[in-house]
């Protein structure tokens, strides 16, 4: 019976986003992965003005039984720099897909509040503590970092030279792109301290 529930109640919910022309101004997608309304997956265009700019974000959205009265479990496809989502699983720190989430809450209100969280990050309350630590500290380089990383995972706009022929020069000692990727964000694209870190 409570699967039914939220199968009807998701349907709706489905039909109102692929139909509503808030959302797509705001580039924001959903559609079904086979035919039951449990899992869908979702598309979220990088908010203007902001590093993620340009980029589509993929999300994976399961429904649970118990949906409207429990959150949907949604996570990050698209590796992101964000010190509210993971950059290693794709979680999200969001207060309404843990504690704040109300019944009357809807998959449009999660997709935008995942769109306003892009464009106004929360670092004192991250989930991804090397992410918000540059954040906080360097913002000229986190946003450098997320930007290549839009650009890198997210089909964004063409990322920084710098930045590739570092990640080139590690993979020229045999590091694969994604290590050398990871270990260069988090040291703030210093070289050397990131080659240390690899070969440590």
């Amino acid at each position: 019976m409570a699967a039914n529930i939220a199968a009807q109640r998701i349907k709706r919910e489905f039909k109102e986003v692929i139909r509503s022309e808030e959302v797509a101004k705001c580039a924001i997608k959903v559609e079904l992965v086979g035919d039951s309304y449990t899992e869908l997956r979702g598309e979220i265009g990088g908010p203007p003005d902001t590093p993620y700019e340009g980029g589509v974000f993929t999300l994976d959205i399961k429904i649970p039984d118990t949906y409207p009265f429990n959150p949907p479990k949604v996570r990050f496809v698209s590796k992101i720099w964000h010190p509210n989502i993971s950059s290693v699983t794709g979680a999200i720190c969001l207060d309404i897909l843990q504690d704040q989430w109300a019944a009357a809450m809807t998959l449009r209100t999660v997709l935008l509040s995942l769109q306003a969280l892009m464009a106004s990050p929360e670092p004192d309350d991250p989930q991804d503590a090397v992410v918000a630590k540059q954040y906080k500290e360097n913002l000229a380089i986190f946003e450098r970092t997320a930007r290549f990383w839009t650009s890198t995972y997210a089909g964004g706009p063409p990322a920084d030279d710098d930045c590739s022929r570092k990640i080139s020069r590690l993979m020229d000692m045999g590091v694969d792109r994604e290590t050398a990727c990871v270990a260069l964000s988090t040291y703030n694209w210093d070289l050397e301290r990131s080659t240390e870190q690899i070969f440590s």
